[in-house]
């Protein structure tokens, strides 16, 4: 199946990459090439080379669009609830689930695990991971200046929750131990809303 699309911005980048993505993931970075991107969208490679300057440099937008879209399908979860603590949940259940419904992105992290490093070290795309854990600073800022999460260093605490996220991330869908992820994220989120102590009972 080809795709045959028409010139408008914003909706030829989306499909421009969603192709790719979908190239990178069935043949990887190595094997893909950049007449094969072209191919699958009925563009000439010189016309494709409009939006990137080689293979590396697509790769690098296309992911760059797949890790700003599953962030985008996080913000939009967030919006349609109301209450912080319906968000803060929703938040972290989006952004660990969302993978299961993107195959095509998936599959490119299981393939190139240096996308998404556990550690900030050396991250190829830390611009957009720096807007996820705002993302949390916001709600936990939020929240507390509602009086409904207990005080906390807020960048501290938001760098420890994507890390978590990251860890599940990692071991779901990169180590390729999906069939824990349910059992592993529900007691993660227990632990972050709950803590692990009892209550004192006198």
């Amino acid at each position: 199946m080809f795709i045959i699309i028409t010139m408008k911005p914003k909706i030829e980048n989306d499909i421009i990459f969603a192709a790719a993505l979908e190239v990178f993931a069935r043949y990887g970075f190595r094997k893909t090439t950049v007449q094969d991107i072209a191919d699958r969208l009925t563009m000439t490679k010189g016309n494709l080379y409009r939006y990137a300057k080689n293979k590396r440099d697509l790769y690098e937008k296309t992911v760059s669009w797949a890790l700003l879209r599953w962030q985008d399908n996080v913000r939009r979860a967030i919006a349609e609830e109301s209450g912080v603590e319906n968000q803060f949940l929703v938040m972290c259940r989006s952004a660990v689930t969302y993978l299961a419904t993107d195959r095509d992105l998936r599959q490119v992290l299981a393939a190139d695990p240096d996308i998404f490093p556990m550690f900030p070290g050396n991250d190829p795309y830390a611009a957009i991971n720096a807007a996820s854990i705002e993302m949390v600073k916001t709600l936990l800022k939020r929240g507390i200046r509602l009086g409904r999460f207990r005080k906390v260093d807020m960048d501290t605490a938001a760098e420890t929750i994507f890390g978590i996220y990251k860890m599940l991330i990692i071991r779901a869908y990169i180590r390729n131990e999906e069939k824990r992820l349910e059992q592993m994220f529900e007691q993660a989120l227990e632990l972050m809303t709950h803590g692990l102590l009892l209550p004192d009972s006198n």
